[in-house]
């Protein structure tokens, strides 16, 4: 998902120097909201990998 996020990262930097601004717009934010959203799994997943560790006999 990260990977997706740069993509589209890249999209629109590269449409923002070719002046095309609403696919530059576009593409940020769909790079903003994929990177939140790995953001939070990420967090969940370490959360979760933390509190397991912390358990013995399970």
């Amino acid at each position: 998902m990260l990977y997706w996020a740069l993509v589209f990262l890249v999209i629109a930097i590269i449409a923002g120097v070719l002046g095309f601004a609403g696919v530059a717009a576009a593409a940020a934010g769909i790079a903003k909201i994929l990177f939140y959203i790995f953001l939070i799994i990420f967090l969940v997943t370490l959360i979760m990998g933390l509190s397991r560790r912390g358990r013995t006999g399970v």
